[in-house]
């Protein structure tokens, strides 16, 4: 049963990050809008979703979890709530959790603080919307994640922000014996700024991380996004891949593998699109051995669409917007489980803005 059920944010704002208020296909909603907790429950047997503050309260072992992943930061000031969700042992749910962190008051410094926890065998998928109606603000989510000996947790991010929004996520995930972290993020409407370097610590024999971020930049935007991967125990496995498109905005894309123990496998994949003048994609791939008999790899490529794959689905009678976007939107490869059909139709708005006549 839901602990607090008051007026949500309009749907369409919710929607294009993924949040579906009609709940179908969900097991527990949070939304937090500015400071407050407006939704909060969840219908699934073995799974927790509290505030971070209730949770404080409720379950005297929350506070076991808070800044273990990170190095605590006390000019964040106090935090402002944010959500705090937990699989427990062997539970296997089979749809998501989902979430959304919304600004709607002009200038709102929104300061969360996120705990995640899967259990020993236990499986969850969250799915997260970050996205304001407000134009002018600041988002400052800081995120820990624990996933324990044989668990598994997909986290799925997507950014939507006003135009003059700056967005600083913090985020640091410890992955145990034979666990595996997956990170999907997606931003097509990064405000003014996104900073962002998640670091994952694989710290049990045989964990496995994957980030996959997938990025679209407008004019006057500047994302900064990464993710670093310390492979701390044998057998582990890690990957990043980036998909950048530039449409005027700029994309630093990075990538940190550190491989600290035998036998180790990691690799980091950075491929951009410019499609207009004036933009730019500044990949910065980064690989550190510190051991031994292990496998680290990274390629990077930027460049644009090449015009005689336009043309060849355009003789196959697609016109040139739809041949362009139905590269792009394979080029970003955003078919990602558990999201709506509104993030793809967003998608398409997006490339559809793009400015045909550069490319």
């Amino acid at each position: 049963m839901s602990e607090v059920k008051e007026t949500l944010p309009p749907e369409e704002d919710l929607l294009k990050v993924g949040v579906d208020p009609s709940e179908d296909g969900r097991i527990g909603t949070f939304v937090q809008e500015d400071d407050r907790v407006v939704s909060c429950g969840v219908r699934q047997e073995g799974v927790d979703l509290l505030s971070t503050r209730r949770a404080l309260e409720r379950f005297p072992e929350v506070r076991d979890y808070l800044w273990r992943a990170l190095e605590e930061d006390l000019a964040l000031g106090e935090f402002q709530d944010g959500y705090f969700i937990r699989a427990h042992r062997g539970v296997r749910p089979v749809f998501p959790v989902q979430s959304c962190l919304y600004l709607s008051r002009e200038g709102m410094r929104q300061h969360v603080h996120n705990i995640v926890v899967v259990e020993e065998g236990a499986e969850l998928h969250v799915i997260t919307g970050c996205t304001s109606r407000a134009r002018r603000g600041t988002h400052v989510g800081v995120s820990e994640f624990y996933v324990k000996r044989g668990g598994r947790l997909h986290f799925t991010m997507i950014h939507a922000w006003g135009d003059e929004v700056e967005t600083m996520p913090k985020t640091g995930v410890i992955v145990e014996e034979e666990g595996v972290f997956i990170s999907d993020y997606i931003c097509m409407h990064p405000g003014r700024k996104v900073k962002m370097y998640p670091t994952a610590y694989l710290v049990g024999p045989g964990a496995t991380a994957r980030f996959q971020s997938v990025l679209v930049a407008v004019p006057g935007a500047l994302m900064d996004v990464g993710s670093r991967v310390y492979l701390r125990a044998s057998n582990t496995r890690a990957e990043i891949v980036s998909r950048a498109v530039s449409m005027g905005g700029a994309i630093i894309a990075r990538g940190h593998l550190v491989g600290e123990s035998p036998h180790v496998k990691a690799h980091l994949e950075c491929r951009g699109l410019l499609l207009r003048e004036g933009g730019l994609i500044h990949a910065v791939p980064e690989l550190e051995g510190r051991a031994v008999e292990l496998e680290m790899t990274h390629e990077a490529a930027v460049g644009k669409i090449a015009r005689e794959e336009v043309e060849y689905l355009m003789a196959r009678g697609l016109t040139e917007d739809e041949a362009t976007a139905a590269i792009v939107r394979g080029f970003l490869n955003v078919d990602i489980m558990g999201l709506p059909q509104p993030l793809q139709e967003e998608l398409d708005h997006i490339i559809r803005q793009s400015d045909q006549e550069s490319l």
